[in-house]
């Protein structure tokens, strides 16, 4: 792998350029990407040059969508007649099954993995970005076919992942969209709801004044931007309905036990999942 272009220079992607040249790569990375986006690029080391779309894919081995989906999909149906017959391309969005049934149907010339690292901050952009982003934390990938993982393309990438610090997890596209219903979107979904719900019943700033580190802890992500969301929460919809329900219902079970012991249940529950969390 001597050259490759991240379409999407932001937060993940400019972290995923520096994130390889921490790794030891010493080929060309280029950038596609918002003129502000590619000049910052530039300036952090994330990229070495600045290309439009066609010119970035017609070069590269592996090419790195890290856009919004909307977006990637987008890419995605203009990507096949650009790339090299043995470009590996591959993806860093949240969701998984839309986009890997797309490029299914329309990439032909190279070959397609979907991935999703785990990873990332409340705010964007490549000024954020970070050569240590990815280390110590999950990167899924997701192969319709377990061969997908043994091409030399694929079998190279997932090895700069590795030196990256990264964690690979394999999973289907589907019990994918299934498992981050859960462990991403949800959080983002009850931190939303939770600072808006204070927000709503809190009369003054000196009410909100009265509160502990646990509020700041528990509105962190409440502090995402809604045009990152918009895209997963449309495209992955039934899962987070599927999530929310469950949530809902656990939340009106606490309101019925507030005064039993079935609570200190909950409690140990709870307590017990965070302790793996943190470990």
């Amino acid at each position: 792998m001597r050259t490759v272009a991240i379409v999407g220079v932001g937060l993940i992607g400019g972290s995923f350029g520096l994130a390889l040249r921490k790794a030891g790569f010493t080929g060309e990375i280029l950038g596609v990407s918002s003129v502000a986006a590619i000049a910052e690029a530039l300036r952090r080391g994330a990229i070495g040059r600045g290309l439009p779309l066609a010119e970035a894919a017609s070069q590269a081995d592996l090419i790195y969508l890290a856009q919004p989906i909307g977006r990637i999909m987008d890419t995605l149906r203009r990507l096949d007649a650009m790339v090299k017959e043995d470009a590996l391309i591959t993806d860093a969005g949240s969701t998984k099954s839309a986009i890997v049934s797309l490029a299914r149907d329309v990439i032909r010339r190279g070959q397609f993995l979907g991935g999703h690292p785990m990873a990332g901050k409340a705010k964007r952009g490549v000024a954020e970005a970070e050569a240590d982003l990815f280390a110590g934390r999950t990167y899924v990938v997701t192969p319709t076919r377990e061969q997908d993982l043994e091409t030399p393309r694929a079998a190279e990438f997932l090895g700069w992942i590795e030196r990256m610090g990264a964690v690979t997890v394999v999973m289907g596209p589907d019990r994918h969209d299934e498992v981050v219903s859960f462990t991403s979107h949800l959080p983002q979904l009850a931190s939303t709801a939770l600072a808006a719900t204070a927000a709503e019943n809190l009369e003054s700033a000196e009410e909100l004044q009265v509160a502990g580190p646990g509020l700041a802890d528990m509105t962190r992500l409440a502090g995402s931007a809604y045009e990152i969301w918009r895209d997963i929460l449309a495209a992955n919809t039934d899962s987070i309905d599927r999530a929310l329900e469950a949530y809902i219902a656990r939340l009106e079970y606490l309101r019925e036990n507030l005064r039993t012991r079935a609570m200190q249940e909950q409690f140990d529950a709870g307590a017990a999942l965070a302790s793996r969390l943190r470990r």
